[in-house]
């Protein structure tokens, strides 16, 4: 039997513990195989981040309309006083009443829309008018309604010295203020109440009493100065 010599033995393990080579195809489908993890975990990344930003634009959604349903949350104020060249008025305002009436109050004052508005119509025992020189109502109207409020059912709705605003005209140029001198439920289908005078009072009788034309317009300029909203008094 011949002998190998050392050297072949040494050749033949250095074969045998060398690394096998790997086919292309096994190549390929571990490609393949990498490729579908790494697309699979870029689509669920997005799936989760495309929820998170959902939940977090609802849950923005959801805290605009708790503002707006409570604005007592952001301490809005809820009292106007309304200088006028008779004197002040304190209003308290229907903040949970008439909160979309209240915010555009809120907003013009800021504005200084109110300051130096006139008070256009007076009627004595019926209400007293500020904004729009053209009135919500013609003089005829005017005249008609005053007489017969003292034909109609009062109600809680409307008392004297409440604070409201014409249906028909919210817009900032012709927003108009009216202050209640009577119960007048007539206005009821006209008026949107978002106050009440809680201090003033003698100041509105006061402004109901001057002279006026046949028309219902002071003969002497009267109306308001300023507006100071305070959230307490």
């Amino acid at each position: 039997m011949a002998r190998i010599k050392p050297q072949t033995l040494l050749l033949q393990s250095k074969k045998k513990k060398g690394p096998s080579r790997v086919s292309i195809p096994t190549i390929i489908l571990y490609c393949a195989v990498l490729g579908l993890i790494v697309l699979s975990m870029v689509a669920t990344y997005r799936h989760w981040s495309r929820r998170s930003m959902e939940q977090t634009s609802a849950r923005s959604k959801f805290e605009d309309i708790d503002s707006t349903a409570d604005p007592k949350k952001y301490d809005l104020p809820g009292y106007a006083i309304l200088n006028t060249s008779k004197g002040n008025i304190v209003v308290e305002l229907f903040k949970d009443g008439a909160p979309e009436i209240v915010d555009k109050f809120l907003d013009l004052c800021q504005k200084g829309h109110f300051k130096g508005m006139p008070f256009h119509h007076v009627i004595k025992h019926y209400v007293i008018q500020g904004g729009d020189s053209k009135g919500l109502m013609t003089t005829e109207d005017w005249t008609s309604k005053g007489k017969l409020r003292g034909q109609l059912v009062t109600s809680t709705k409307h008392e004297a010295f409440m604070l409201g605003t014409s249906k028909n005209k919210q817009d900032n140029k012709s927003f108009e203020l009216f202050i209640t001198t009577a119960p007048i439920p007539d206005l009821n289908d006209k008026l949107i109440v978002f106050g009440r005078v809680i201090k003033g009072e003698d100041v509105v009788q006061e402004i109901e009493e001057v002279d006026t034309d046949e028309r219902y317009q002071p003969k002497s300029p009267i109306g308001i100065t300023n507006v100071v909203l305070k959230r307490g008094i």
